[in-house]
């Protein structure tokens, strides 16, 4: 099921966002241990993730011009400076509306998000949303405690981005041969894995890693999965 995934990830959220109602705000030093925590296993899943290719070549192709392109496009820098008017827009409204919009762009903008929507979608594994919804549902009670009940709905443009991204990359797979279809997977979870270990490392404060940039690896995997099967 592609959207089983997405859905355990909403669910989080709102399960997360109720538990934080009920919550005095929690310990900065057991909210860091939690992060390191969760930050370790993210690694591990993008490490396990990126080293089921065999052609390491074809992976740094991808994630070496992928990153360049993104790098020229401002991907980051422009997903964030987005972020910024967004909350600047809400600064001083209701806190409903500040833990809502500050949660979507939180839950929606990152490569967790696009990698394991398309994990789902193509081979319905759900290991990385699951990952992201014990992150998304942490995070959320610290919202919820703070800003309030507004960060619950945050789970319905989540399910409704995530789950796009899921089925589309169901229907992709009806119209492409077996045999590609294995390379084209095998290709971006690599690439996917890579782009996870960065978040990883950023969730551990070990570097600053402008994953963002990459993001056009995903669909340099899928060009080169194709070259590979066509010559």
């Amino acid at each position: 099921m592609a959207l089983l995934g997405t859905l355990v990830n909403a669910g989080a959220i709102v399960a997360g966002a109720l538990i934080g109602l009920f919550l005095s705000k929690m310990r900065e030093q057991i909210s860091d241990t939690i992060m390191q925590a969760i930050g370790i296993v993210v690694l591990v899943i993008g490490l396990s993730m990126a080293l089921e290719t065999d052609n390491f070549v074809a992976l740094l192709l991808s994630v070496v011009f992928g990153g360049i392109i993104g790098s020229w496009l401002k991907l980051e820098e422009r997903l964030n400076n987005f972020g910024k008017r967004v909350e600047q827009k809400f600064e001083g409204k209701r806190p409903f509306a500040t833990s809502f919009v500050s949660g979507t762009l939180l839950y929606c903008a990152g490569a967790m998000a696009i990698v394991g929507a398309i994990n789902s979608g193509l081979q319905g594994d759900h290991q990385v949303l699951y990952t992201k919804a014990l992150l998304d549902g942490f995070t959320a009670v610290i919202f919820s405690a703070t800003l309030g009940i507004g960060v619950i709905f945050a789970a319905v443009p989540v399910f409704l981005y995530q789950g796009s991204i899921a089925l589309a990359a169901e229907w992709i797979t009806w119209f492409i041969a077996e045999d590609l279809l294995d390379q084209i997977i095998l290709h971006v979870t690599s690439v996917g894995g890579l782009l996870i270990v960065g978040l990883g490392i950023n969730l551990l404060r070990a570097a600053t890693i402008r994953v963002a940039d990459f993001l056009p690896a995903l669909p340099l995997a899928v060009v080169s999965a194709f070259l590979m099967h066509v010559l």
